[in-house]
Order: C-alpha cells, then structure tokens, then sequence
C-alpha cells in the first residue's frame, strides 16, 4: 500500500508540473505582447528599403502554395502568398526582368507537381510572361533552396538578386544566400507585426489589459515564431548559416 501511495504521489507531481507548465506557455505565449514582441525580433531585422533597387533577379521561396488536389478547384497559396503578390509587383516596377521561383515538394507530402511549377502558374495568372519565370523544382528546405539558386544564377551570370520571402524567414534565408556568396538584396513581405498593430496594444487601458489575456492567434504566432529560431539554430549547428 505504502508502494503504491509513493507512486501515486509521484505521478500526481508528474501530472501536476506538467500542467504548471502548459499554463506558462498558455499565458505567455498566448499573451499578445509577448507573441508580437517575440515576432517583431526576426521580422523587424530587415526591414522594406524606401527604394527597392533594381536587380538582375528576383528570387522567390515557396513554402507558400497548397497543390490543387480534390475539393481544392486550383492551386491555392498560404498565408505567405504573399511573397508572389510582391515578386510580380517587384518585375511589373521593372525591378529586375526575371523571377526564379525555387520549391520542389517534400516526398511524404504526395508526388504533386512541384510548387515551383504552381507558383509559376499563379504569376502567370497575376500577367507575368513565361518567358520571364525560371522554375527551380528540386528544394526541399531553405539551405537547398540558395543552393540550387546559385547554379542557376551561375548558369545565366546573374550577378545580383532581390531576395523575396516572408520577414520572419528573412534572417535565416539572407544569412544562407550570403554564406554561398549570393549577392542578395532583402525583400521581405508577409509582415505578422505592423507598426500600427504594436501600438493599438498600449492605445488604451482597455487594450493593455485584453492584450495580456491569451488567445489563439497570439500562441499560434508565438508557436511560429520559435519553431523559426529553433530552424536557425538547427542551421548554424549544421554550419549552414
């Protein structure tokens, strides 16, 4: 009796710790200072030049489309879509006259057509020529993305590109292309913190009090943000960065 008094106690500690320390998380990583501050760490490192300089390239991540499987009717994007909607404003402001799209598909996610090839497909639609996408479809992660890239840019002595992906990919991703030697200008949308979102949290009482309360949306962002920097040192320990 005395045996198993002593592991009930044990495990009642276990399950207790555990839920002390599901709590924190909840509260802090649910908390919408704590989750846009966190954001605003990585998205905030480069931020959009006031004059986007021109380039040979624009160079574009995917990791943004879902493929047009049943009941999808086409290829739809995520919330990082938006790195297509900036690359085609980018080339139709003539800022350079190619886009390079790179992404393949990760094999135990199906052998759909690579996302290189539905991004094109989605700039195609947006009016941009064929004749000025380049498609990379063999990455499966942002190390193989820069590499697969520079033979690219090597074959067609591209010089200088305008790197596009989502801000809080950018630190890990120019920090990549630049270790390869890629002359690469950040170009970063698909902002989660904006100016005016980090200020409306101090804007009344009201609001400093709600934005202490959790919330899904702010954990979710929260949860991001640290599997990012949980990716960046990954990287650096595989000396990739």
């Amino acid at each position: 009796m005395g045996l198993v008094l002593l592991l009930w106690g044990k495990k009642t500690r276990g399950a207790a710790i555990a839920i002390a320390l599901a709590l924190i998380i909840l509260l802090v990583g649910g908390n919408s200072w704590a989750a846009r501050s966190f954001a605003r760490s990585l998205e905030w490192q480069h931020l959009p030049l006031n004059t986007v300089p021109t380039a040979d390239a624009i160079v574009v991540l995917g990791g943004v489309t879902r493929t047009s499987t049943p009941p999808r009717p086409t290829v739809e994007v995520t919330e990082g879509g938006d790195r297509l909607l900036y690359a085609a404003y980018l080339y139709q402001q003539s800022k350079a006259p190619v886009i390079i799209l790179s992404g393949g598909r990760i094999e135990w996610y199906g052998n759909d057509s690579a996302e290189a090839t539905d991004m094109a497909a989605l700039l195609k639609n947006m009016g941009v020529p064929e004749s000025a996408i380049v498609q990379e479809p063999n990455s499966r992660n942002t190390y193989e993305n820069a590499v697969n890239v520079r033979q690219i840019l090597t074959q067609r002595g591209i010089r200088q590109i305008l790197l596009v992906t989502s801000a809080m990919h950018m630190p890990r991703s120019l920090s990549i292309f630049k270790r390869l030697g890629i002359a690469a200008i950040p170009a970063p949308t698909d902002f989660q913190v904006s100016t005016q979102e980090f200020q409306e949290l101090a804007s009344s009482p009201e609001a400093k009090l709600l934005s202490l309360l959790p919330d899904a949306s702010s954990l979710f962002l929260f949860t991001q943000t640290l599997k990012e920097y949980i990716g960046i040192v990954i990287y650096w320990l595989r000396g990739w960065l």
